[in-house]
């Protein structure tokens, strides 16, 4: 899980829970079942631990339905190989702003319209902008836009994408080839942080 998908709310102490990290918890907890399930324990320490664990899935199921109704259904539908860019818009509009798991499926989605990744790159989670700078699908006014990006250097993934103006990249290019090193630390960072995503969402 990165930095990023941890929104706090200013003035609060506490982050807002986000279905990234909602999902994540779920996925944990379903490991942890397995594990339980695997273990060579006394049956009634067995029962007691997988009612507990079950009640805590279950709990964060719900949880994914207060933010999307329907929320696994949903993902079903973006994870699918027949879903249609039409629908992928339909679902990013419906989408709530903390939908963060299902947003950044959609923003990496290779039939995901260019007008669609146009409204996602306003998103505040670091990962789907990252995705959208990236993306073959996107056009050349949202990966303008991304490259001046003062939150994050996505500039680096719109110099590589040949969706972005030409006079553009031939710039962003040369200002990496000056900043040397520090590029390279840049780049490593995001793509550790993009790994860790994958992982938290497995």
């Amino acid at each position: 899980m990165r930095r990023s998908d941890l929104v706090r709310n200013p003035g609060k102490s506490k982050a807002v829970r986000t279905s990234q990290i909602v999902f994540g918890e779920r996925q944990h907890l379903l490991r942890v079942l397995d594990s339980v399930e695997r273990s060579a324990l006394p049956a009634p320490r067995l029962e007691q631990e997988r009612r507990v664990i079950e009640q805590l899935i279950h709990a964060r199921t719900q949880e994914l339905n207060r933010i999307n109704v329907g929320w696994d259904e949903k993902v079903g539908v973006v994870l699918s190989a027949e879903v249609k860019p039409e629908t992928l818009d339909s679902l990013s509009r419906q989408a709530p702003k903390e939908d963060f798991y299902l947003l950044r499926l959609i923003s990496e989605h290779p039939k995901v319209s260019a007008k669609t990744l146009g409204r996602l790159s306003h998103h505040p989670y670091s990962a789907i902008r990252e995705n959208i700078a990236r993306h073959p699908n996107s056009d050349a006014a949202t990966l303008s836009r991304l490259s001046k990006d003062r939150t994050q250097p996505l500039w680096y993934l719109v110099a590589f994408n040949p969706n972005a103006p030409v006079n553009l990249r031939k710039k962003l290019q040369e200002r990496m080839r000056k900043a040397g090193g520090e590029v390279g630390d840049a780049v490593g960072a995001v793509i550790c942080e993009s790994w860790f995503v994958a992982q938290a969402g497995a």
